[in-house]
C-alpha cells in the first residue's frame, strides 16, 4: 500500500468515525428531545389537574368572590344572639348602656373590618355582661374607615347604623352586621344588605328608618368620628379610648380581642382611680 493509500484509508476512517460520533450525537439529542417531550407532556397533564381543580373550586364556592348569601336558620341564630346579649340594656343613639355609667369605652369601628369581628364575637361579651349590663360602663361606638375599600360604601353602611340608633336600635344593627359579616374586598354590601341586617333588627320601624338615613347630621356624625380617631393617632380598627364619663379619654391598649382581661383591668383602674 502506498502512502498515498494509507492516508486515503485514515481519511476514510476519521470519515466513518466521525459518522459515528455526529450519529450518537444525534441519537442523543433524539432522546433528549423525547424525554423532554414527554415531561412536557406529564407537566401537561398535571397542570390541566390542577386547571380543572381550581375550575372545580371556584364553581362549588360561587366562583365570582362573593359572599354566599345568609340563610334564614343563620338569620335567625344571629337575631337570637344579639337579642339576649343586648337584652334590658339601655341604649341611646350610638350609646349602649346607663348613660350614668362612671365609666366611658369609646369603640372606633369600621362594620366591615374583620377583625372587629373578632372583638364581637371574642371579648365583647363578656365586657357588656360585666360591665356595661351592671351599670359601670357604658360603650359608645364611633365610626373609622379602614377596611371599606369605598368612601361611600362605608359612610352609606356606618349612616345606616346610626339612623337605626335614632330608635335606639343602633347596637342591635352593628352587632346584626358583624356576626353575618361577608367576605372583605368581595363587595357584599349592596343596598339589598343593608335592607336586610336593618329587617332583622327586632322592633325597629323600617319606614323611620329609611327616612332617618337622609338625615345630613348623622353623615356629619361620621365624618366628626374620623376627626377623633384622627386626634387619638388611630389608623386601624378596633381602637379604644377609656376614661370617666365626662373626663379625658386615654388609649386602651389591650393584649388581645378574644380574651376580655386586658379590657377588664383597663376598666377595673377607671373605677379605682
Amino acid at each position: 500500500m502506498s502512502a498515498a493509500e494509507g492516508d486515503e484509508d485514515l481519511t476514510r476512517k476519521q470519515r466513518r468515525e466521525q459518522a459515528r460520533a455526529d450519529r450518537k450525537a444525534a441519537e442523543e439529542a433524539e432522546a433528549a428531545g423525547a424525554a423532554k417531550r414527554k415531561r412536557l407532556t406529564q407537566l401537561g397533564i398535571v397542570a390541566a389537574v390542577v386547571i380543572v381543580a381550581i375550575v372545580v373550586v371556584l364553581i362549588a364556592t360561587g366562583g365570582s368572590g362573593k359572599s354566599k348569601p345568609v340563610t334564614q336558620a343563620v338569620k335567625n341564630k344571629t337575631t337570637t344572639e344579639v337579642s339576649q346579649l343586648l337584652a334590658d340594656i339601655p341604649q341611646s343613639g350610638n350609646t349602649l348602656g346607663d348613660p350614668n355609667a362612671p365609666v366611658t369605652l369609646q369603640y372606633f369601628g369600621d362594620l366591615e373590618c374583620p377583625i372587629c369581628r373578632e372583638f364581637t364575637l371574642g371579648a365583647l361579651p363578656a365586657l357588656i355582661q360585666t360591665w356595661v349590663r351592671t351599670g359601670k360602663v357604658k360603650i359608645e361606638y364611633h365610626s373609622l374607615e379602614t377596611a371599606t375599600r369605598e368612601a361611600e360604601v362605608f359612610k352609606t353602611q356606618q349612616v345606616a347604623a346610626l339612623a337605626a340608633g335614632k330608635q335606639n336600635k343602633m347596637w342591635h344593627f352593628i352587632e346584626t352586621f358583624y356576626h353575618e359579616q361577608g367576605e372583605e374586598d368581595s363587595g357584599y354590601v349592596t343596598e339589598k344588605y343593608i335592607q336586610g341586617i336593618a329587617s332583622q333588627v327586632p322592633g325597629l320601624n323600617l319606614s323611620q328608618w329609611t327616612a332617618d338615613r337622609s338625615n345630613p347630621t348623622l353623615a356629619s356624625e361620621v365624618t366628626s368620628d374620623a376627626q377623633a380617631a384622627n386626634n387619638a393617632g388611630f389608623t386601624g380598627t378596633p381602637s379604644f379610648l377609656i376614661g370617666k364619663t365626662g373626663g379625658p379619654k386615654t388609649k386602651l391598649e389591650y393584649a388581645s380581642l378574644t380574651d376580655p382581661t386586658s379590657f377588664n383591668e383597663a376598666i377595673e383602674k377607671q373605677l379605682k382611680a
